[in-house]
């Protein structure tokens, strides 16, 4: 069974101003689909089919088939980084994340602003991510398709830094990019749900 290119969990305009409709289009309509076409059109040749995305991500990157796992991985990032968006206001941290956030940053601002960051600082494209590494929250950045999933550390939310991402709405401004999304649209529901394991489920539909 080939892999879809899985829907938003918004309406494209639902997030403006903060990410345009346009914006959408191109990310969503045409970045990650080409990744979707391209893993497509390899699996079977390489004796893939009927693999899970994890799988075929873990395999490629154990092979050392940069191709397949840097396509592969970005499927899976993209899939992440849309759960990872809500529409203004309409989420927040549960208690048990609150808890984990004040723990390790002191606040949920303090939080943000590390996260911020790191996905300003990071050099060239890739993502920015809050991960649970055992019981603590870290803040790491990631190049180019590099992700998570292949590094035993729990995936909780993530900003893609690659330029296509923001240069629509934002042009070479990052760092306005990172700070906007990271103080309006971040969907916290689903940021809570990776503690337990389940949040993650959602971008594992993308197949």
């Amino acid at each position: 069974m080939a892999f879809v290119l899985p829907p938003l969990p918004f309406d494209a305009s639902a997030l403006a101003p903060t990410l345009s409709a346009e914006s959408f289009d191109f990310h969503h309509g045409k970045h990650h689909k080409a990744y979707v076409d391209k893993v497509n059109g390899w699996i079977d040749e390489k004796g893939l089919a009927g693999r899970s995305l994890i799988e075929v991500t873990k395999l490629a990157k154990d092979k050392g088939d940069k191709g397949l796992f840097n396509n592969a991985a970005q499927i899976w990032n993209h899939s992440f980084f849309w759960q990872c968006l809500a529409p203004e206001g309409s989420t927040a941290p549960s208690a048990k994340l609150a808890g984990l956030i004040e723990s390790a940053f002191g606040s949920q601002q303090g939080l943000l602003e590390k996260l911020a960051a790191e996905a300003v600082g990071h050099f060239g494209s890739g993502w920015a991510w809050l991960v649970l590494d055992g019981d603590t929250l870290k803040i790491t950045s990631l190049h180019d398709a590099e992700s998570p999933i292949t590094s035993g550390l729990t995936p909780l939310l993530t900003v893609d830094v690659w330029e296509h991402a923001y240069y629509i709405d934002y042009r070479n401004a990052r760092p306005k990019f990172a700070e906007t999304i990271l103080s309006k649209v971040v969907n916290w529901d689903f940021v809570s749900q990776n503690l337990d394991g389940k949040g993650a489920e959602r971008a594992n539909q993308a197949q």
